[in-house]
């Protein structure tokens, strides 16, 4: 397994949509501790667990310590945060590796520079599953064939990994049908039967079994391993223009990474400040991993199922999309 660590992209990186919120950063230069002006820095996010190291390391002070005020943006999805960062209206993102190598198969300048969070690994027990209602006849993966499937983008990260699963246990994956929908309304559409089963991340795995709903497998679990799920990127004008911003960006996010990851009990204390989650569903709902590194051979995978399903023609320059090695 190749894996690509955030600490040696600092020297390589040298040579929206949505209500704002989360952060108690303003928008202006503030005073640092030391006296000195804080850099005022815009991260799009999404209000789910996986970016909690983010708001974690900003209540930590490991973004303050490198010079950086955040203000965190929340958005509907990375699909959505991408145009904000290349078009200059927010300096980082979150997104997912799907919509990253789809924008950069189209051209888009962007690069990633930190992991956002990783599977589990645990078909049974991982942050993402689709779920669906006790008596819908879907027992195991290849059930899926012919069903109605809810997914928070059309064409990206779940539906791709869904078929392929299918396809990888033989079921016929081209008849299943997806349909687009926001996470926070996906339990209330399983629940009224507009489809058959959801392709969800936690918190509402969580929420949507305490309704009643039982998990199938997780699509981020298999059909890829070890599947680095997410990440956070820039623009390269972003990179050309503020490299010594983007090195102190890299080194806070990759602290707060390793926090979060040694800290799951921290991270489910910081839940409550950009989600309304209730206290029972944050201590059930499993967390992802953190990792410090992004696996370059699960984006790969990601690559090849993005090219058989039709979303990207031809493969994206991955080393310029990529963390560089050196």
């Amino acid at each position: 397994m190749r894996k690509t660590g955030v600490a040696v992209v600092l020297a390589a990186l040298l040579g929206l949509v949505g209500c704002g919120g989360g952060s108690p950063s303003s928008e202006t230069q503030t005073e640092a501790e030391g006296g000195g002006e804080l850099i005022p820095i815009e991260v799009g996010v999404i209000p789910i667990v996986d970016v909690a190291p983010i708001y974690l390391g900003v209540e930590k002070g490991f973004f303050e310590d490198e010079g950086l005020d955040l203000t965190l943006t929340l958005a509907q999805g990375g699909a959505a945060i991408v145009p904000a960062v290349t078009s200059g209206q927010m300096q980082f993102g979150f997104s997912n590796v799907t919509s990253m190598i789809v924008g950069k198969s189209k051209g888009l300048p962007i690069k990633m520079v930190a992991p956002g969070a990783s599977t589990t690994g645990d078909v049974d027990a991982d942050f993402a599953s689709v779920m669906t209602l006790p008596g819908s006849g879907i027992e195991e993966t290849a059930d899926l064939a012919g069903k109605r499937v809810g997914v928070n983008t059309l064409n990206n990260i779940s539906d791709s990994t869904i078929s392929e699963a299918v396809k990888q246990a033989g079921g016929d994956y081209e008849s299943i049908e997806f349909v687009e929908m926001q996470f926070p309304d996906m339990p209330a559409q399983l629940a009224g039967g507009t489809v058959d089963a959801i392709a969800a991340v936690e918190p509402f795995v969580t929420i949507t079994e305490a309704q009643g709903a039982v998990p199938v497998f997780s699509n981020y679990a298999e059909p890829i391993t070890d599947l680095t799920v997410a990440v956070y990127f820039t623009s390269d004008e972003y990179i050309q223009e503020n490299p010594e911003n983007t090195e102190k960006f890299v080194r806070a996010m990759t602290a707060s990474l390793e926090y979060a990851d040694q800290h799951p009990e921290e991270v489910r204390a910081i839940l409550p400040t950009y989600t309304s989650l209730e206290p029972d569903v944050i201590e059930q709902l499993t967390l992802p991993r953190y990792y410090g590194e992004i696996n370059e051979e699960s984006l790969n995978e990601v690559v090849r199922i993005s090219l058989d399903r039709g979303l990207i023609t031809e493969e994206p320059d991955m080393s310029a999309l990529l963390p560089s090695n050196g």
